[in-house]
């Protein structure tokens, strides 16, 4: 896939993975760079040293994902990539409210199809155009400690899978973009024993970019910044039962030696 001369939007543009996206995309030269965060600020610099064009977007609002995307064809006549990136992370289980569960649903997952209903009928009258959307290793495996993270990444991949499976043969590129830990705010500082445990081998945001530019490239479905995440892809297709009792010693081990969960206790 060549990556020149494409008008590109990003979502989450102004912080981590996304910022990353958007200064590596800016060294492709394309013909308009869109980015979009609920920091506005943040993302007038990001802007500034990439040569796009920032504006106010709090994807769990479909009318700031349109205002993007008008943005897009009334100022460059098309969308050749959406990067749907934006996304957030919560903590917890069974106690998590109605209320949580519908924000972290609606940023997580509904901001993909959101998106995906805007862009695609301009992409599929040309018979172009590529999604690339920032789901997370989580989506493939499970995140220990968070039931809300891990469905809607879950349904987040699901999602990218049907719309791969539905319109590749209409000349539709999805890309499901899959890191493990990444050094961002989303990470946190280590001060529970889940993200400490990842901060031991998170990369930097720009790897996960330049993951993300190579993986584009070949036109891959799944992008693995972190290697390691289809071994255990395969392990759990192998023999669910026994990666299930992985996770299980893995989620005892994390939550019980950690350096942090004996910080959490005294």
């Amino acid at each position: 896939m060549h990556l020149g001369d494409k008008v590109i939007i990003v979502t989450g543009g102004a912080h981590g993975i996304g910022r990353a996206l958007c200064h590596r995309f800016s060294k492709e030269k394309p013909a308009g760079l869109i980015i979009g965060d609920i920091d506005i600020e943040a993302a007038r610099d990001v802007a500034c040293r990439t040569g796009g064009h920032a504006l106010r977007a709090d994807v769990s609002i479909d009318t700031d994902i349109e205002r993007l995307v008008e943005y897009a064809l009334s100022n460059h006549g098309r969308v050749d990539m959406f990067c749907s990136n934006a996304g957030v992370f919560l903590d917890g289980g069974l106690e998590t409210t109605p209320a949580q569960w519908q924000k972290i649903w609606k940023i997580n997952v509904g901001a993909h199809i959101t998106a995906a209903r805007l862009v695609l009928p301009s992409m599929l009258a040309r018979r172009q155009g590529c999604l690339l959307n920032t789901v997370s290793a989580a989506g493939l495996l499970t995140m220990i400690g968070s039931a809300p993270y891990t469905v809607t990444k879950h349904a987040a991949l699901s999602f990218a899978e049907w719309l791969s499976i539905t319109y590749a043969d209409s000349g539709i590129h999805v890309s499901a973009l899959c890191p493990l830990g990444v050094k961002t705010a989303m990470l946190g500082n280590g001060s529970n024993p889940v993200s400490a445990w990842m901060a031991e081998t998170a990369i930097e945001p720009e790897q996960v970019a330049e993951a993300a530019i190579a993986g584009l490239r070949e036109k891959r479905f799944l992008i693995l910044p972190h290697p390691e995440v289809l071994d255990f892809v395969q392990r759990k297709s192998a023999d669910h039962e026994r990666w299930m009792a992985g996770m299980r010693r893995l989620q005892a081990r994390v939550m019980t030696n950690h350096p942090a969960a004996a910080a959490a206790t005294k």
